[in-house]
């Protein structure tokens, strides 16, 4: 294993005052229990945006804490979630008296420990919802998961959600644009090789040189399937269909195309993949309206890329465009 680390045991606590050392005008960092908040939390009258997850993501979450994204982020262990007290001081931290919206993303512990902070929230007068991202369409059989995994659309729907909260809009107002960038939103992963957890020392999974896996999840869960590495051209097919057939979109729709990296996929190889979705949606009569490129929900140093589609409106439109201003996004500002 080769990592630019000091030991397993202190890669997300040295991680996090890397973070603080460089955007000390942009977050607070907390320790005992982590979180990271935005430098000018809690703000009075605004619903506080608080999200979080396991680290080995990033820059999701904690990238994502400022002006016109989420208010909060708490970072678990690398690939694990993390403690409902993290949550429980981060919800505190931000509440600034318009409630606190927690966006969650649909894993088992995830969902399971925010549900019990929420909990504890509320015993102390804290206004708390909750929204649950699942845009994987990877995932076909739900007996055998916690149903469809939280992935790229996490990533834009903080982004909208928080411009929403931004503009002073209520909590109610706040969870409608969530649970609407949900249900308008789908996604799927492919990987070209593994990643390797500090903790573990080793690949997450074998993945021979000449094979890919399709519909990977970001923790390196199996696909749908495993095939001889093909042309980026292929690919985007493999990638394009479930997305667009499952919600469905259709010619004249408006989309916000998320062309992900993993981590470990060079940027030329990701404009590569963005030219044959825009092919594909231009044959579709599907317009793009906006798009993001680059690497925002990575799997560690893993290679391979996720294809994230959002349907858009006049008022999602406006609020993708709406300023913000984190380390890890930035715009208008």
């Amino acid at each position: 294993m080769k990592k630019l680390i000091n030991s397993p045991e202190a890669v997300v606590d040295d991680a996090l005052k890397g973070m603080i050392a460089a955007h000390s005008d942009l977050i607070k960092v907390y320790t005992n229990p982590n979180y990271i908040v935005r430098a000018d939390a809690p703000v009075k009258g605004k619903v506080g945006v608080l999200s979080g997850g396991g680290s080995g993501h990033e820059p999701m979450h904690g990238g994502f804490v400022g002006m016109g994204m989420l208010d909060a982020a708490c970072p678990g262990a690398v690939f694990t979630s993390p403690t409902p007290d993290q949550m429980l001081e981060a919800t505190k931290a931000i509440n600034g008296g318009a409630g606190v919206l927690h966006i969650v993303k649909n894993y088992t512990g995830d969902v399971l420990n925010f549900e019990m902070a929420a909990d504890l929230a509320r015993a102390e007068g804290i206004e708390v919802e909750a929204v649950v991202t699942d845009d994987d369409v990877a995932v076909q059989d739900s007996l055998y998961t916690a149903g469809r995994r939280g992935v790229g659309v996490t990533v834009l729907l903080e982004k909208m959600v928080g411009a929403a909260a931004e503009k002073k809009a209520s909590l109610k107002e706040v969870k409608a644009v969530a649970e609407k960038v949900n249900a308008q939103g789908r996604s799927m992963g492919m990987a070209l090789t593994s990643c390797t957890v500090p903790h573990a020392g080793k690949p997450t999974f074998d993945l021979p040189e000449d094979q890919m896996e399709i519909g990977i999840g970001i923790h390196g869960e199996p696909g749908r399937k495993r095939l001889h590495v093909a042309s980026a051209k292929e690919i985007a097919a493999m990638l394009m269909e479930p997305i667009l057939s499952d919600l469905p979109y259709k010619s004249g729709d408006d989309v916000l195309v998320f062309m992900n990296g993993m981590g470990g996929t060079p940027l030329i190889e990701l404009y590569v993949m963005y030219n044959e979705v825009n092919e594909i949606l231009k044959g579709k009569g599907i317009k793009i309206a906006r798009n993001l490129i680059g690497s925002y929900i990575t799997s560690l140093e893993m290679q391979g890329c996720s294809i994230t589609l959002v349907k858009m409106d006049d008022h999602l439109l406006k609020l993708w465009d709406a300023p913000v201003k984190t380390p890890g996004l930035r715009w208008g500002v």
